[in-house]
């Protein structure tokens, strides 16, 4: 049994179809609308979530990107199931704009065959990503609705290896348990509160510095394509890859997941990835009835729907993928 716990600030549209893609009547649901994205929101959620009595609605906390509030937000999910029921073996978390790749049973298959494990992005961050040290080695005030001043250099937790990866992850009620009742944790929380882009490293660095002894596989089994998100106002031109590279590396350029299309669909079908992101209705709706199609899921009739594009997809080229995180 699966614990999902999925993050949500748009698309309600989206949301359903997602639901409905990864919905199990053995599973538990919770749903987190950002307070930011207007009461409105919160309750079509809660209508919606009424047909499903395996599912709950987290109460609402303003999320900023960046943030720590990112962090909290899901500890506080993990929390919650954790009190919903004491069945379920895997905690997944997903947002709003992802979308499965594999139907559940086959998900539940493969964590059947791996109990006990926990499938996480992970890397030493010094010397696998020192570029990002700066998230760490500043101290950053959060407000609702971003930073608050200038950020200034601080001193890292003694004796504490970084870890970063990515924000996405499976991990097992036992790891569940342990992050959220463990006293190891509370030093974390208390630095982390104060760093940049803690949910890509926060529950690296706990998982490797407590000696927690579950098992950690590096892999998160999410298809994300990173691709360089340009500022306009420093670049006049597109970078050689070799350029590309060190602006990454110097910060100037940061990455961003590219929003999967009609094209991309190749490339989905053959990865071996449960979930993927990123979706956005109002760039391409075609793509989920292609993904609705292979899981053999019925098509949504609730929605404004584009006309039918009927594809010759040996003739659409596959894309590679990049495995660095944003910076």
């Amino acid at each position: 049994m699966i614990a999902y716990f999925i993050m949500v600030h748009r698309y309600l549209n989206q949301l359903k179809r997602l639901f409905k893609a990864i919905y199990d009547p053995k599973n538990h649901y919770l749903v987190h609308v950002d307070k930011r994205a207007g009461r409105d929101l919160y309750k079509q959620v809660s209508n919606f979530l009424e047909d499903f009595p395996n599912s709950q609605l987290l109460n609402s906390q303003n999320v900023v990107w960046g943030g720590y509030s990112m962090v909290d937000v899901e500890l506080r999910g993990i929390r919650k199931l954790l009190k919903i029921s004491t069945k379920w073996d895997f905690f997944i978390n997903l947002s709003g704009q992802d979308f499965p790749l594999k139907p559940q049973s086959a998900i539940k298959d493969f964590l059947r065959q791996n109990k006990g494990k926990n499938f996480i992005q992970i890397a030493d961050q010094v010397k696998m990503r020192p570029n990002t040290l700066n998230r760490i080695n500043n101290y950053f005030c959060e407000s609702n609705n971003g930073f608050l001043g200038t950020p200034f250099k601080r001193v890292f937790l003694p004796n504490i290896t970084p870890y970063i990866g990515g924000q996405w992850k499976i991990l097992s009620r036992d790891c569940c348990e342990f992050i959220s009742s463990s006293p190891k944790i509370a030093r974390f929380r208390k630095f982390y509160r104060n760093t940049l882009i803690p949910d890509e490293g926060f529950f690296q660095t706990v998982l490797m510095n407590t000696h927690y002894t579950g098992k950690i596989i590096n892999d998160d089994r999410r298809a994300i394509v990173w691709i360089p998100d340009v500022d306009s106002r420093l670049y006049s031109k597109n970078p050689t890859a070799n350029s590309t590279k060190s602006l990454i590396a110097s910060g100037k350029i940061k990455l961003r997941p590219k929003t999967f299309i009609t094209k991309d669909f190749p490339f989905l079908l053959a990865s071996n990835a449960f979930f993927a992101r990123k979706f956005d209705e109002n760039v391409d709706l075609t793509i989920f009835d292609l993904l609705e199609s292979n899981l053999q899921i019925p098509k949504p009739r609730l929605f404004n729907r584009e006309p039918e594009i009927k594809l010759d997809i040996s003739q659409i080229p596959l894309l590679g993928m990049l495995k660095h995180p944003v910076i």
